[in-house]
């Protein structure tokens, strides 16, 4: 195509030039001839074409030109000239900068100058206004400014290196006063890329150190970060490459700088709309052909500046620190934005195992939390990112076994990434046929797609290296493994067993590494997405399952499970995590209980599900008892401890676990099988608080306010004990130190081993465990501690009164035990000790001594009128206790038969000693006189359920407050009668049933009648007897005592009616309640059981009644006289 007559004649000129220059240059022109030959130059013409071989010919004849002020004169002419059109600013930038090649400071004066000068002659009209606007202007200018910089960059060359920063600053300077307009801006860059390839092509830069770089940096992020969102030039492109070459001069830049720009690029090129959408996203005006060639270049540059970084910092570090700035696109809820990110990863992670070659010896932990977030991506929903994420694992172990040395491993995993690729080309021809025949009808949504053709293959190939290529786990539907995403499972296919991972991951990486990556799971299991929470417990279920956990890491990855436990929302995920904490304290169970007693306070709820993990199996559970057992013994004495650490000892952490274990029915067989144990370890345990000073709280905590404050010491070790024995259905000890206010003795020092005596009867006579607690409390006997001598020498002495200890021990290994607490320093183990070898069981002979002894006092009851009835009582319960079951016989019953009519004693200490005697009198006639002692607490059991009403406080006892524990309620519900002659009773302020806060002896002697025997509801009437207020608690009592004697209503009944003619009047009182909630509850069961002969008396009684001036009695016949009639009518025997 032939030039036209101005480009011909430009040739023409630029031919011409080139032959003045080279004369000019040969001859040494004057200056007066250049100023002729500059002059007739027009160079504010209107072909661009033609001003561009001007401009250039302009800056050639300035740069050979030697005089200093003919340069200035006509650089100052060509900066003057018009800035308007971007054409002008490229044609003067090109002629200063061909002139620095030779006059570098007479230019940098002149744009020095023109820096300084605001407003210069000529100015273009605002397009707004028709004032001139010097901003407008001034913003040309600079844009000229920026173009003349990045010119002198390219024309100078290495004279250019000792101006660079320089440049840089002055750059910087016009960028930062017009930032929003788009000319300068694109100016900037432009000025930017030349200064960036002047530098590049200089070898000699690397010996120089530029200063202003970080700063040229940030004004490329900037107009980076001010980018629209969507993708219609290469700007990003060019900004990131410009970066690349910046970034490798000298000095490096810093980390700070590097955050910075990897921070800005992946947003701006991650947080692109889709690839699919990139087109639809455009503005109206804008037309791409190919966006997915900007597209592809732009992710291109990425890709270059980590490999850049990479390469200019060789280290392990280096890869974790480019990782880490992908970590919130790991973590990103947008599909395209997590395949993105997995890409870069992919191709960095690959160009290092590739051609990198690391010089660090470090292995920075976080590794493992980069490689635990991309193994969190391996069922991701884009086939892509599954791929790319599982390979980024391997060529990150791949890379670790580089830095090893080990050639073995490494060329097996090179394989395995090998094989990766090309299984996955395999499989999608392999299921092609399947997708196709399996594909949806028209207008259904398609299933899977090409998307089902993946599956483990690398851990297949794990397998067959492990020499388990054929064992595999055959998942369908929606069973999938922790390798497959949510749509491979709809096909069948075979996933290995995942251990092989879970070695390579336990070989390669260290232990650091490995916390790291098992923290990063656990993070993942608080996600949203159930499938992503799967993945995350089945990879840690993996891991632990494979034993990779070290004892150092145990404290780590409880506290970061602690932790996360609150945010797991899925249930089955909790349950995945309770069976990790059974593999890990299995595994380190030393470690995981001593940590699990750091994370908070035993009371917290939040520790309980990891308790109860920890109870999976019994083994386990009886491992984690023994470890607390042993941090309840840890006590250092009170010299060593600081006040204010008196409240956090080891002790004290594991007293407040036992307490809580005690309730948590996965512990309920491993509580009784240590029972010995944490008896005289919570036994032990209270009383070395008390040396501690520790016994604020023991006694202010009523019952009903237990659970809303945290317990004292002191008071969790006494709920613990009670407990103790609440919890493992020994509840008629808790109830017999109950009723007989036996656990307020453990409140204080001074009634302390009170109370250890009275709980070791209790248990003795119950058969409480006896052997194993005897053979534990030998071995406190042993114990350097006065303590465990103290508490161990009470428990023996009292277990001597039980004949079943006989069993257990032979006589003559309880005499050496014995002797063993005679040389005891402790005078009171002394003492003890010289009283058991003094027992009965020591000395059988005794026992026919007491029997005489006992048969002379039962011969005092029958004088007519005895002296001192109540210290008789007492003298006779105690040779009951020490003569034990064995030894009382024919005694018991015929002690029995003179109790029973004391009960009605108008002496009140009397009626009291005789009802609490009675309690241990029907015990103690052994197996053949148990059959007649049952008969007779039968008769007795009306007159003690009617004086559960006495007032009298010898028989009545208050108790101080005790902890009510929850029992099943049995069935039933106020009576009837019980509602009608409630006021009554009321006004007198009497109740048979438990009193506020109160305990009896005659509840607790009915009790014991009850649990001799054996009713249904006996640990349900404990509960009312203790517990239990107003009607309600009554009605229930009466039910428990009638329900339990089927056939015995009209014995009750008879045995009440005696009664109303009681001149005590809270007894007639109660028996009028007794008697009318029989005739009502139990009215056709009388009519079948009574005879015309009982009829008559109960007629007779009530007739009493009528001529009563006592009203509540008048109001009684008048409610019940009916009943009474019908039952004469119906009674026919």
């Amino acid at each position: 195509m032939p030039a036209g007559p101005g480009v011909t004649g430009s040739l023409a000129t630029l031919r011409d030039s080139a032959s003045v220059l080279r004369l000019i240059k040969k001859e040494g022109v004057s200056d007066a001839s250049i100023q002729k030959l500059l002059a007739p130059l027009n160079l504010d013409l209107k072909q661009p074409l033609e001003k561009t071989f001007l401009f250039h010919f302009y800056g050639l004849v300035l740069r050979e030109c030697a005089s200093t002020d003919l340069v200035k004169k006509h650089l100052a002419g060509l900066l003057e000239l018009s800035h308007q059109s971007s054409s002008q600013r490229e044609g003067i930038a090109l002629a200063v900068g061909i002139t620095s090649a030779s006059h570098m400071e007479v230019v940098w004066a002149m744009l020095e100058h023109l820096g300084r000068t605001r407003f210069l002659r000529a100015t273009v009209m605002s397009p707004d206004s028709q004032q001139p606007d010097p901003n407008a202007r001034w913003k040309l200018v600079s844009s000229t400014s920026l173009l003349c910089y990045g010119q002198m960059a390219t024309h100078s060359r290495e004279h250019i290196l000792p101006w660079v920063d320089n440049i840089v600053s002055r750059m910087v300077y016009y960028y930062s006063c017009g930032s929003d307009d788009n000319t300068l801006k694109m100016s900037f860059l432009s000025a930017a890329i030349m200064l960036m390839r002047a530098l590049k092509w200089e070898n000699s830069a690397q010996n120089y150190k530029f200063t202003q770089i970080p700063e040229l940096i940030h004004c490329l992020l900037c107009i980076l970060q001010k980018e629209p969102n969507f993708l219609a030039t290469l700007l990003r492109q060019k900004i990131i490459l410009v970066i690349v070459g910046l970034s490798s001069l000298r000095p490096g830049l810093k980390p700070m700088v590097k955050s910075r720009i990897l921070q800005t690029c992946l947003q701006s090129l991650y947080k692109l709309p889709p690839t699919e959408r990139l087109r639809s996203c455009l503005p109206p005006l804008e037309s791409v052909r190919n966006i997915m060639v900007l597209y592809q270049k732009s992710m291109q540059a990425l890709d270059l500046l980590l490999q850049t970084f990479i390469s200019e910092n060789k280290s392990v570090d280096e890869v974790c620190f480019l990782l880490q700035h992908t970590e919130p696109w790991l973590k990103s809820d947008e599909s395209h934005e997590r395949k993105r990110v997995v890409q870069s990863i992919f191709l960095l992670v690959k160009y290092v195992v590739d051609y990198v070659k690391l010089t660090e010896e470090a292995t920075p932990s976080m590794l493992g939390h980069q490689i635990g977030l991309l193994l969190l991506l391996c069922r991701d929903k884009d086939e892509v990112t599954r791929s790319h994420s599982r390979q980024c694992v391997y060529l990150l172990l791949q890379l670790l076994i580089q830095r090893k040395g080990s050639m073995e491993e490494f060329m097996y995993l090179n394989k395995m990434k090998n094989f990766e690729a090309r299984a996955c080309r395999e499989s999608e021809m392999k299921f092609y046929h399947l997708v196709k025949s399996n594909a949806p009808e028209k207008g259904q949504p398609r299933a899977c797609g090409s998307q089902a053709s993946r599956c483990g293959v690398v851990a297949r190939g794990l397998l067959r290296r492990a020499g388990r290529g054929t064992n595999s786990l055959l998942v369908a539907g929606g069973q999938a493994g922790p390798f497959l995403g949510p749509c491979e499972a709809v096909h069948l296919v075979f996933v290995p067993r995942p251990a092989p991972l879970a070695q390579a991951l336990d070989k390669n990486l260290t232990v650091a590494q490995h916390t790291q990556l098992v923290l990063t799971l656990l993070h993942g299991l608080c996600s949203r997405s159930h499938l992503h929470c799967d993945l995350a417990s089945q990879l840690l279920l993996m891991v632990f399952e494979d034993h990779s956990v070290r004892q150092q890491q145990v404290a780590e990855i409880l506290q970061g499970l602690f932790q996360e436990l609150p945010g797991i929302f899925f249930s089955n995920i909790l349950e995945t995590m309770m069976k990790v904490v059974t593999l890990l304290g299995t595994q380190h169970t030393q470690e995981t209980v001593e940590v699990m007693l750091s994370l908070c306070h035993p009371s917290e709820r939040q520790i309980t599900p990891l308790w109860k993990a920890l109870a999976a199996n019994s083994q386990l559970a009886r491992k984690v008892m023994i470890l607390l057992y042993m941090r309840l013994k840890l006590r250092p004495p009170k010299e060593l401890i600081r006040l204010s650490e008196r409240l956090q000892l080891t002790s004290l952490l594991a007293l407040g676990t036992i307490y809580e274990l005690l309730y948590i029915r996965e512990y309920k067989a491993t509580v009784r099988w240590a029972f010995a144990g944490i008896l005289l370890g919570l036994l032990t345990q209270l009383r070395y608080l008390f040396e501690l000073d520790v016994v604020e709280g023991t006694t202010d905590y009523p019952e009903d306010i237990l659970d809303m404050k945290p317990l004292g010491p002191c008071r969790t070790c006494l709920e613990a004990l009670k407990g103790l024995f609440w919890t493992t259905n020994y509840w008629e000890v808790f109830a017999c130190l109950k009723l007989l206010r036996g656990w307020e003795l453990f409140e204080h020092l001074e009634t302390y081993t009170d109370g250890v005596t009275l709980l070791a009867r209790a248990m003795a006579h119950y058969d409480c465990e006896v052997k194993a607690v005897w053979g534990q409390a030998v071995i406190s006997l042993k114990s350097s501690e006065e303590r465990d001598n103290i508490v161990a020498i009470l428990i023996i002495t009292e277990f001597l009164n039980s004949r079943e200890l006989s069993w257990y021990i032979s006589r003559k290994s309880m005499d050496h035990f014995l002797s063993l607490g005679l040389n005891n320093p402790n005078q009171l183990v002394r003492a003890m000790s010289l009283k058991g070898l003094s027992s009965v069981l020591m000395h059988p002979k005794k026992v026919v001594l007491l029997q005489n002894w006992l048969s002379w006092l039962v011969d005092r009851f029958l004088k007519p009128e005895p002296k001192d009835l109540t210290g008789l009582m007492e003298i006779v319960g105690d040779i009951l206790h020490r003569l034990g079951t064995q030894g009382v016989g024919a005694f018991s019953l015929k002690i029995a038969q003179h109790l029973l009519p004391l009960f009605e004693d108008e002496r009140e200490d009397v009626r009291g000693g005789a009802i609490f005697l009675y309690g241990n009198v029907i015990y103690s006639g052994g197996k053949k006189y148990q059959p007649a002692l049952k008969k007779h607490a039968f008769q007795s059991l009306v007159p003690l359920l009617l004086h559960l009403a006495d007032s009298c406080p010898a028989v009545v006892m208050v108790s101080g407050p005790a902890v009510p524990l929850s029992g099943r309620r049995p069935p039933g519900s106020l009576g009837p009668a019980w509602e009608r002659d409630g006021e009554g009773l009321t006004c007198l302020g009497v109740s048979y049933a438990a009193q506020e806060d109160s305990a009896s002896k005659t509840k607790f002697t009915f009790l014991r009648c009850a649990i001799l025997l054996k009713w249904e509801f006996r640990k349900e009437l404990f509960g009312k007897l203790a517990w239990g207020h107003g009607l309600g608690a009554e009605y229930d009592i009466f039910i428990y005592m009638v329900e339990s004697n089927f056939a015995s209503y009209h014995k009750f009944l008879m045995q009440a009616s005696i009664y109303l003619s009681s001149p005590h009047k809270n007894l007639k009182q109660t028996a009028m309640k007794f008697i009318g909630g029989m005739l009502q509850e139990y009215f056709s069961e009388l009519c079948f059981f009574l005879k015309k002969g009982d009829v008559k008396i109960l007629r007779k009684q009530f007739e009493v009644l009528k001529q009563e001036q006592d009203s509540a009695s008048r109001r009684f016949y008048q409610n019940y006289w009916e009943n009474v009639v019908e039952l004469s009518q119906y009674v026919t025997h």
